[in-house]
């Protein structure tokens, strides 16, 4: 019995690759003819079948830009980078998009060791630290175990050199590795879809509009109440937007 379900659930996904890879090539060939909101429809028709790539979001959002959609296009795009963060096309293409966006938010820069802990910590994902920790930890293993077991002096203080210094890779690797974590934990970026919304002080509709943004700026969100969501601009701004006015980038279900 368990042989025949594995059986049918393989026959099934094969089925299902086999259908989008029809309906990706479907959708290419409407958008080399022009025919951008039908090749949208093909692409979506993936989307909606729980499969998503790079090359999907980077397609979906190239017909989007061409069709003038501010926010889906910029919104697809950086879905995109989030799976291929180092493609130079896609970050070119976006950069196109963003030229479209009304709102322009100073970045604030980060300066000193916030900026380098940042940088170094975004050279490897949180999976890739910590694989890289146990790496150094069985480093460390194994050259203690050399140290003891050696009889030559000079092997024990090469041993021990060595594993004082797997050692402080290891705390170094394991604190990279927690603060990738929290870093993309606290990660929850969005795009505005409605083409204005008010920006309140606080989470209710009688509250003070303490700015506006536009369809397709980025956003921060720090938290959530109710139907509202307190957002963050790159520029510092803080703020409670309506939630039927954002989309967060890191929900790959759509």
């Amino acid at each position: 019995m368990k042989t025949a379900a594995y059986l049918l659930l393989f026959l099934c996904s094969t089925l299902v690759f086999s259908q989008n890879d029809k309906l990706f090539e479907q959708g290419n060939a409407l958008y080399n003819q022009g025919k951008y909101a039908e090749a949208i429809e093909k692409y979506t028709a993936i989307l909606d079948s729980g499969n998503h790539s790079e090359a999907l979001y980077f397609n979906l959002a190239n017909a989007h830009y061409k069709l003038n959609n501010i926010a889906p296009s910029i919104y697809f795009y950086e879905k995109a980078l989030l799976l291929a963060p180092q493609d130079k096309t896609i970050q070119n293409n976006m950069a196109f998009a963003k030229n479209m966006t009304i709102d322009a938010i100073d970045v604030v820069p980060q300066t000193g060791l916030s900026k380098f802990i940042k940088s170094f910590t975004n050279i490897m994902s949180f999976d890739s630290w910590a694989k890289t920790s146990i790496v150094f930890v069985l480093c460390f293993v194994a050259l203690f175990l050399i140290y003891y077991f050696a009889y030559s002096s000079f092997n024990k203080r090469l041993a021990f050199i060595g594993s004082f210094i797997s050692l402080v890779l290891v705390l170094l690797s394991l604190a990279f590795t927690f603060h990738k974590f929290n870093s993309d934990k606290n990660n929850r970026p969005a795009i505005v879809f409605a083409q204005e919304s008010e920006v309140k002080n606080e989470p209710n509709l009688r509250s003070e509009i303490a700015f506006r943004l536009h369809e397709g700026t980025k956003v921060q969100v720090l938290d959530t109440l109710n139907n509202w969501k307190k957002i963050k601009l790159a520029d510092g701004k803080t703020g409670w937007i309506d939630s039927a006015d954002i989309k967060l980038l890191n929900d790959f279900s759509y």
